[in-house]
């Protein structure tokens, strides 16, 4: 089962996974879809607010952050980790539950990357924002460093978060039922 979409002026056929026994998701993953990857920073750059640095958590956001850096011509873009590396230097953490994983995760913050942060305007940034679980951990990261949120983006709203207003996204997505309907 796929559902199909137009995203960035592209068509695209999304696999419609099951989450458990009531709920399916259709499986957005930019990984390796280059022209997708490029259309959609291209897109989400145009309704993007002034930003200092853009934040996006491991490991799905990471190839759009890179692009919009890249289009926008940023030296620098910050990643907050699932797990801390040897070269992190006083990392800090916050606790993740997303909808896609199957467990608690936490989310890492070099301590250099924060004090970048400290007093600028901050982009935070996701493939897909459904529960918005990831978003508000990256927040949390973001206020814990003294950065200012300027703006929420996601190339994807998932089920309810199409309703929300403080972010900004390129299409809805719905969710749907085992069978793969959408849900109502």
């Amino acid at each position: 089962m796929y559902y199909h979409m137009r995203v960035a002026g592209l068509e695209r056929d999304l696999p419609i996974c099951p989450v458990n026994e009531n709920l399916s998701i259709a499986g957005f993953i930019i990984f390796g879809d280059q022209e997708l990857t490029v259309a959609c920073a291209r897109e989400l750059l145009k309704k993007a607010p002034e930003y200092d640095y853009i934040i996006t958590a491991e490991a799905k956001g990471i190839p759009l952050a890179h692009e919009m850096a890249r289009q926008a011509g940023d030296a620098k873009y910050l990643l907050a980790r699932k797990g801390p590396k040897l070269y992190m230097r006083d990392p800090f953490s916050v606790t993740v539950n997303s909808i896609t994983t199957a467990k608690e995760q936490r989310l890492y913050l070099d301590c250099e990357d924060a004090k970048l942060m400290k007093g600028k305007r901050i982009l935070v940034l996701d493939d897909v924002i459904s529960t918005g679980e990831s978003l508000h951990a990256l927040e949390a990261l973001v206020e814990k460093a003294g950065g200012i949120i300027c703006g929420r983006m996601a190339i994807l709203a998932e089920g309810d978060a199409k309703d929300r207003d403080d972010i900004i996204f390129l299409e809805p997505l719905p969710l749907f039922n085992p069978d793969g309907t959408v849900k109502e």
